[in-house]
């Protein structure tokens, strides 16, 4: 399993912008899929983002789609999720997980995750 740690999560208000960074110390991510979720109390686990190791495909859940966008740097090994023009319902506890392809089931990282408060 691939050992994920997510980071940079915070309180916002809305309209502001935060980065999550996912990171491996032990594994090399370039060649998995990283994917992002998030878990908000009450709601299921929703799919926000993913881009594949292969060809760096994108994908973003319709909610987010415009204002988020996913993001390598292999050289830091660590996928970014740059999240601009934040509202109220990104709250969530934010993780991230990894697969061969973004179309698969992705394995999440074993991370706390990271928590987004969007308040005003």
């Amino acid at each position: 399993q691939v050992q994920l740690v997510e980071s940079g999560g915070g309180l916002v208000q809305p309209g502001g912008s935060l980065r999550l960074s996912c990171a491996s110390s032990g594994f090399t991510l370039d060649s998995y899929a990283i994917g992002w979720f998030r878990q908000a109390p009450g709601k299921e686990r929703e799919g926000v983002a993913c881009i594949n190791g292969n060809d760096g495909t994108q994908y973003y859940a319709d909610s987010v789609k415009g204002r988020f966008t996913i993001a390598r740097d292999n050289a830091k090994n660590t996928v970014y999720l740059q999240m601009n023009s934040l509202k109220f319902e990104d709250t969530g506890l934010y993780l991230c997980a990894s697969g061969g392809l973004c179309t698969d089931s992705l394995t999440p990282g074993g991370g706390q995750g990271t928590q987004v408060t969007v308040s005003s």
